[in-house]
């Protein structure tokens, strides 16, 4: 009996997770660059301010399963180069061998390996961060935000926390933190 109770306790979590469209087969879409931010933010001074960049040139696919969410998946990378911290000269420097070293490591990537179901439009999605050539399970907290009537558009926000010391890139700690925050706003559409 405690069997049948998870098996349907399951099943109205992974119904109510996919919206109207239980029994859809998995979309793949793009990643849309133009609409897809991934900014980051870091203490600086030991505190005296708190400081953020992003990145706006993302590619990459994601898979929703409205199915089964959980086999849902995400590859994505985006080129260090395309920094934007809003002041060129800081833009610069973060790009020298001090902290991501564009010219060694230009690309960074990121590709699920696990998505657990957490609410009804809610998941943590593990996957491998490559960075700075260094490769570190990460896990996101991820929102979907909603998934258009025609399933040409989709969209979300994440959110996490890495260390930036575990991928090598550790100069200036602790004046500059070395826990960086994470957050993504993405939107998908369908291949053209």
């Amino acid at each position: 009996m405690n069997a049948i109770k998870s098996l349907l306790a399951a099943s109205a979590v992974a119904l109510a997770f996919a919206g109207t469209a239980a029994f859809a087969a998995p979309v793949t879409y793009n990643i849309e660059p133009t609409h897809t931010s991934v900014t980051f933010f870091w203490g600086h001074g030991g505190g005296l301010s708190r400081m953020n960049g992003k990145f706006m040139n993302a590619v990459g696919t994601v898979v929703l399963d409205e199915a089964a969410p959980a086999t849902s998946k995400v590859e994505v990378s985006f080129a260090i180069d395309g920094i934007n911290t809003g002041v060129a000269a800081l833009d610069g420097h973060l790009k020298t061998p001090d902290f991501f070293d564009a010219a060694q490591f230009p690309t960074a990537t990121f590709k699920s390996t696990k998505v657990e179901v957490t609410g009804a439009k809610t998941a943590k999605v593990t996957g491998d961060l490559t960075l700075h050539g260094v490769t570190k399970p990460v896990t996101l907290d991820v929102t979907l935000n909603k998934i258009a009537d025609d399933k040409k558009k989709a969209g979300f926000n994440a959110r996490g926390t890495i260390k930036r010391s575990d991928f090598g890139i550790s100069r200036f700690i602790p004046a500059v933190s070395d826990e960086i925050d994470l957050e993504i706003s993405s939107e998908l559409n369908l291949p053209k």
